[in-house]
């Protein structure tokens, strides 16, 4: 600042106004140096015309007088590189900036021409052109060797090779004839010329050479295209035996590569035994395809996740070719018949053991014992025969396995049953129908390899899957064409080209992605895969179809075959899968939005959880029979089994012995009813009847249970049925009859009622009794005989012309009664015949039946009340038959010795009867329950008719997207992981 003010830089300090130099001078000085800052620091005026009028005092130099600095050559030096580097910059600059201004503009002309892609499926590629160029190279050296030196006719040298060779071939079948010719006329006349007169000597000589050169030219040709097929017959057998050595050198590496694959899989699984094992992608993939397997949806997610899916004529050799994949002879086998009746799903996963194993069972099949392949070959016979119902001859239940091995290609092969033309007597008549639909089912899904088995010994006119398989994919992107039995193809088609056009797509009417052929056996069932694969490698190193370059050595042997669907599976699966996830996606995001729409604040519930909400309730309802007291037990069984006997009581042990004159017949009769009764009838009915009281409390329980609040009506079919089937499954415990015989008799062998309690309780029962059994007496005789006169002014009724009769015959028999009340039950023939008159007499005519038939009810009424009257003497008579005083008193009291002893018997029999109850039959009925639990919970299809409404079959469908789209994310992680 020093410097700047005296001015040693050369240079003043201009501020524009005055106001802005007197900050300037504040600024840059000091009070001491406020007098040389005035003199640096000089004001500019504002105004053109001061500005003009200030020029010279701008220019001048203010302040002391130093010297200013001079600027020399250095400084014009600087000056003239700076321009320079000035230059350059904006020659750099402005090509660059040009430069990608050209580059822009080209991408865009290149953008807006027209696309020529599809000219490169159409134009040969530029190996195929240098091919056909070499060739053409080959052929014109292979002419030109072939034909002599000789000079030619100017006009001949000016045509082309190729049309020199037409003229040399005209010329020599003109030869030929003229020959031919001439000899015929030789032997006519030994003198003539061939050529004519006028023919010249240099054209006939020109002619002769030609011919000679033309005989030798093509004999050479010959014996060229002897040697050149020769050599490529050697070279075809050479290439073929290199193929098979490198073929054989794979092998074995492969077979190395095993054993150390293995033996680091065995290595591994013992390390990684004790943490959670990790599935394979195929594996994973597999347990995707197993739950789209049952899946119905509403929402049209329809499966569209890639599987191979082997379908062929029937015989046509589809097992045999799946198995020689699956490396293992593991499906049924049959002579001309129809073994695969359902799709078997096949998983081929590698693994260290050659193993099978089956969906729903833990049990593995080693593949390397023929014992256990004859056993899994039997159980998927016998699944198969067990899927097919109804009379059907195919199902459409899918039977999945999985085979592991060393070195199998990892993929989901489906075998369906093979399509047939006609249908025998032993099929169903739909048959033919259903394996179609099966078929197309299969192949409809855009993302199906399809592999389309054709057998190679029969006429292709006769196949029925080729039709099949255009109409499902015409274009064959998705197909894999494979002709089997090669080898008698070739044993009978005499004509190899036919198998070349099969190989080539030109035969059938159908695409495909590629074409094999394989050889899959001799016919004999017992060989083994490693025999079959022996048989294939020699049967393709001695064809001729192979040969003879009919085929390719890419398109043969089942190895290369399973190579090629291997490699398409896991391109197609890799292509496909996420576009299924996220359909998944979708279809459970519209499930839960219906479910919360619906049904909200519950629980999403599927079959299996409400069948075990239910089984808890039931069993809770089992567990609340043993909260019945004793007490209600004997009560709930005296009344039903009084219930039960109380007919034959009356009708076969009361009554016949009321009809006695004397006491002590009256018991004789009593005692021996009453012990045929408990010898055969009696424990059985009892028994009986403690297995309906059972029954009833148990109900009670779950009628009482659908009261409750939280109770859900979607359970009431399943309790019902479950309930239902366990009380038709138990039994009784047959001892229990025979010790309820010894007790009941026992208790009706003792007549003695030792206090007044037990009396008065006897008089009791007899009189509820007699009372019951008169009011239902009474009851019947009302419906006979119609309403009476107060009925009749009251409710406007009247009898019929039948009550009519009845209340006539029953007003005689009254007065019968009447006049003898200690009548017997029967009614003689003079009574009959007496009552018909009197009503003849009134003038009504009945039958000696209608009269019986009305005097039972009236008879019976008669004797209760009678017996009833009994009753209500005795109860006071206590001490009088205590005494023995009964016959000096003029008192029977019989009637209530007989009530005691029933009532005691029913007694006994109430309490043995619930301690069979309580110790014994509510634990077997509760496991009987159980074991129903346990089947039902066994069988889908009874779930399914006893669980069933809109709520369980959503639930039942969002469990299950959950489930498939959960495996599907899963597996797509572990793929994106692998990859």
């Amino acid at each position: 600042m020093y410097k700047l003010v005296k001015g040693r830089f050369g240079y003043a300090v201009r501020a524009v106004g005055v106001s802005q130099t007197r900050w300037v001078r504040q600024k840059l000085s000091s009070p001491q140096d406020q007098q040389a800052v005035r003199q640096v620091v000089v004001p500019i005026a504002r105004h053109f015309s001061s500005l003009q009028a200030t020029q010279g005092a701008l220019l001048k130099l203010p302040g002391p007088s130093y010297a200013a600095p001079t600027r020399g050559i250095g400084m014009l030096v600087a000056r003239v590189l700076r321009g320079a580097l000035k230059i350059r910059y904006l020659i750099l600059g402005g090509s660059i900036a040009g430069g990608s201004a050209l580059a822009k503009t080209y991408e865009q002309w290149k953008e807006a021409l027209p696309d020529t892609k599809f000219l490169e499926g159409l134009l040969p590629s530029q190996e195929d052109l240098d091919s056909v160029r070499a060739s053409l190279i080959s052929y014109r050296d292979k002419i030109k060797d072939a034909v002599p030196e000789f000079s030619l006719d100017p006009k001949l040298l000016e045509a082309s090779e190729d049309q020199y060779n037409r003229l040399a071939m005209w010329f020599k079948e003109r030869l030929d004839d003229a020959i031919q010719a001439a000899e015929e006329e030789k032997s006519n006349s030994s003198g003539t010329s061939f050529f004519p007169d006028d023919f010249s000597p240099d054209l006939k000589q020109h002619a002769l050479s030609f011919t000679a050169m033309g005989s030798s030219s093509a004999e050479r040709e010959r014996e060229k295209a002897d040697n050149i097929r020769e050599k490529y017959e050697s070279l075809q057998e050479e290439l073929m035996q290199v193929q098979l050595k490198y073929q054989r050198e794979v092998e074995r590496l492969e077979k190395e590569n095993k054993e150390l694959r293995k033996s680091l899989m065995l290595r591994a699984g013992d390390t990684v035994a004790r943490k959670k094992v990790k599935k394979s992608l195929i594996d994973m993939y597999s347990e995707v395809l197993d739950e789209l397997c049952d899946y119905d949806s509403s929402y049209d997610t329809q499966d569209h996740l890639p599987r191979v899916v082997v379908v062929g004529d029937q015989s046509s050799g589809k097992t045999s070719v799946l198995e020689m994949v699956a490396q293992a002879r593991i499906f049924p086998r049959g002579a001309g018949e129809m073994m695969t009746r359902a799709p078997v799903m096949v998983t081929l996963s590698e693994g260290p053991y050659h193993i099978a194993s089956f969906k729903d069972s833990t049990r593995e099949f080693d593949l390397t014992k023929e014992s256990e392949l004859a056993e899994l070959r039997k159980e998927v016979e016998l699944r198969m025969r067990n899927s097919v119902r109804n009379g059907r001859t195919v199902s459409h239940d899918v039977i999945s396995m999985t085979v592991k091995g060393p070195g199998l290609q990892r993929m989901v092969l489906v075998d369906l049953p093979g399509i047939i033309s006609t249908v025998t007597t032993d099929m169903a008549s739909d048959t033919r129908e259903a394996i179609r639909t099966i078929s197309e089912q299969y192949m409809s899904n855009p993302n199906a390899i399809i592999l389309c088995i054709q057998d190679g010994s029969v006429d292709a006119e006769r196949s029925n899957v080729t039709d099949l398989v255009s109409q499902m994919d015409p274009q064959g992107k998705r197909t894999i064409f494979v002709l089997t039995k090669v080898d008698l193809a070739e044993e009978n088609l005499a004509n190899p080209d036919r198998i070349r056009k099969i190989l080539a797509g030109k035969l059938f009417p159908m695409r495909a992605l590629g074409y094999f052929a394989v050889v899959t056996g001799r016919g004999n069932q017992e060989d083994s895969i490693q025999a079959i694969k022996d048989y294939e490698e020699a049967f393709f190193s001695s064809s001729k179809i192979f040969k003879g370059g009919v085929i390719n050595s890419h398109q043969c042997t089942t190895r290369n075959l399973s190579f090629a669907v291997s490699e398409r599976f896991w391109k197609m699966v890799r292509d496909t899968v996420e576009q299924q996830a996220d359909a998944f996606k979708a279809t459970r995001f519209n499930l839960e939005t219906e479910w919360k729409n619906n049904f909200p604040r519950t629980r999403e519930l599927d079959r299996d959880e409400l069948f075990e909400k239910a089984r808890g309730d039931i069993l809770d309802e089992v567990v609340n029979l043993s909260q019945v007291s004793p007490k209600q037990w004997e009560e709930a069984l005296s009344r039903k089994l009084w219930e039960k006997m109380v007919t034959y009581i009356f009708e076969s042990i009361y009554l016949p012995a009321a009809q006695t004159d004397s006491s002590g017949t009256f018991n004789t009769t009593a005692d021996i009813r009453l012990k045929q009764w408990a010898d055969q009838m009696l424990p059985k009915r009892c028994v009986e009847v403690g297995w309906e009281t059972l029954q009833d409390e148990f109900r009670k329980f779950i009628e009482r249970a659908k009261t409750s609040k939280d109770h859900d009506t979607i359970f009431d079919n399943l309790k019902a049925c479950v309930v239902d089937e366990a009380m038709r499954r138990h039994v009784w415990e047959d001892k229990a009859a025979d010790v309820l015989r010894v007790i009941q008799l026992n208790a009706l062998e003792d007549r003695s009622v030792s206090d007044k309690q037990q009396w008065d309780s006897a008089c009791r029962f007899l009189e509820e009794s007699v009372k019951e059994k008169l009011t239902v007496t009474e009851s019947t005789l009302r419906e006979m005989v119609g309403p009476g006169t107060r009925e009749q002014w009251l409710y406007w009724t009247s009898p019929t012309e039948d009550q009519r009769k009845r209340a006539a015959v029953k007003t005689e028999l009254e007065k019968l009664l009447a006049t003898d009340y200690s009548h017997k039950n029967t009614l003689n023939y003079d009574e009959v015949t007496a009552v018909r008159k009197n009503t003849q007499n009134s003038g009504i005519d009945v039958d000696n039946e209608f009269i019986r038939e009305t005097w039972h009810p009236v008879y019976r009424r008669h004797f209760l009340r009678r017996s009833l009257a009994k009753a209500y003497d005795c109860r006071k008579s206590f001490y009088a038959y205590h005494q023995g005083l009964e016959g000096e008193l003029g008192v029977e009291c019989n009637d209530v010795v007989l009530f005691w002893r029933i009532q005691q018997m029913i007694k006994i029999t109430s309490n043995a009867l619930r301690q069979q109850v309580m110790n014994r039959e509510a634990r077997r009925l509760e496991k009987e329950i159980k074991e129903v639990l346990e089947e039902y919970g066994c069988d889908r299809e009874k779930k399914e008719h006893l669980l069933t409404g809109r709520r369980v079959l959503l639930a039942e469908e969002l469990k299950r997207v959950r489930q498939i789209q959960e495996k599907l994310e899963e597996f797509i992680h572990s793929l994106n992981a692998e990859k």
